[in-house]
């Protein structure tokens, strides 16, 4: 079986190593993501163990099409009775364009027609489409003349752990913060300190990664509702998983600290980080930035600083221009607070996302790490430095 699992932009590295390093066959990158190959157990696995994977799509069919009717054919001809029965529910989602189909709705509307007059076809019945939580997810992606019709394993996106109800302004998806971690090379056997961690994000990852506590671990799938999951799979899920919590670590490795001069955002940290089972594990204290010390003589800063708003434009009125002149100064100040705390961390290193070049030249320092990233549709940067 082929499969692919998504990725945010820029993260594409970090998930093929996670693939590789789980053994998964046939392991190689592509655009958005990374191709492997193998049985229905190996795309759970994925689905268990990786932290950095958005989707793991089971492709079904991939097919040339020149007009909508090819939808419709292809989605047709494929036996969808080990996935699907009258009972259970379905929904397309549509990505891409093709040659005579320019609306993903309609796409997506005559690939159900397809599969449910299959089905009915061979089963007497068709079953029922849930847009809000089917059984079986069914993802169209459309490209030029090429389409790919594939199922969703995880049904809710893997970055939605279960512990994250509280969020404080503009906060990192986990996936994303687990790829910063993966490819920042955060040493979890050193001290790791977030001074603006927010709602938590980076430190919990951190600890969930520490501590070997795979992400899936403890939320259901999409495949667990799948026709053939009782007879081919369950058994062989129920062993992986007992396996993924018998590698569960007892305690950390190194101490995780995280702190925000904001109350309201150490009290999402503390709710999130005892959602995701590592409360006793995260050293939780409101504090500025300002007056930040080593904790030891080696460990890694690891923050996402605030990136402030839009550039100065041409067009701006004198009000607005002057508004962001002061919003800059301020930044600046901010960033070269950032810099002088660095100073003090000799023997460290720091891993910074900077979604802004003012923050590059406040640090007035070489990164040995500059890797592009993209949080959401901002491009921002992964700078790691060795203090």
């Amino acid at each position: 079986m082929k499969f692919f699992a998504t990725c945010s932009k820029g993260t594409e590295g970090a998930l093929r190593q996670e693939l590789a390093a789980l053994k998964l066959p046939a392991v190689r990158g592509g655009r958005g993501g990374v191709h492997f190959e193998g049985k229905l157990e190996h795309g759970a696995k994925a689905c268990l163990h990786s932290r950095t994977a958005m989707r793991v799509l089971l492709e079904l069919a991939a097919f040339p099409v020149s007009g909508a009717e090819d939808l419709y054919e292809a989605a047709h001809a494929i036996d969808w009775t080990p996935w699907l029965t009258e009972k259970t529910t379905l929904a397309v989602e549509a990505t891409g364009l093709a040659p005579g189909v320019t609306h993903t709705g309609f796409a997506a509307l005559k690939v159900k027609d397809g599969v449910v007059d299959q089905l009915r076809e061979k089963l007497g019945a068709r079953p029922d489409v849930d847009s809000r939580n089917p059984d079986v997810p069914i993802v169209l992606h459309l490209d030029g003349g090429q389409g790919t019709l594939s199922l969703d394993l995880a049904g809710e996106p893997l970055h939605k752990r279960g512990w994250r109800t509280t969020t404080s302004v503009a906060p990192l998806k986990e996936t994303l913060a687990a790829a910063v971690l993966l490819l920042g090379r955060i040493d979890t056997g050193l001290p790791f300190v977030d001074p603006l961690c927010g709602s938590g994000t980076l430190a919990i990852e951190q600890a969930l990664r520490a501590r070997c506590i795979a992400p899936g671990l403890d939320r259901s799938f999409a495949f667990q509702r799948w026709t053939c999951y009782r007879d081919e799979l369950q058994s062989r899920w129920d062993k992986l998983r007992g396996q993924a919590r018998a590698a569960v670590l007892p305690s950390l490795p190194a101490p995780i600290f995280a702190s925000d001069f904001h109350p309201k955002a150490i009290d999402a940290c503390r709710r999130n980080a005892h959602l995701a089972g590592v409360a006793g594990d995260l050293v939780i204290e409101q504090a500025n930035v300002r007056d930040l010390q080593p904790r030891g003589e080696a460990g890694t800063l690891c923050m996402n600083p605030p990136y402030g708003e839009r550039l100065i434009a041409e067009e701006d009125g004198p009000e607005a221009r002057s508004a962001a002149r002061t919003q800059e100064r301020k930044l600046v100040g901010f960033y070269r607070l950032l810099a002088e705390l660095l100073e003090r961390h000799d023997g460290w290193s720091a891993v910074l996302l900077s979604g802004n070049p003012l923050l590059q030249q406040a640090l007035s320092r070489k990164a040995e790490i500059d890797h592009r990233l993209w949080n959401g549709p901002l491009e921002i940067h992964l700078l790691r430095y060795r203090l």
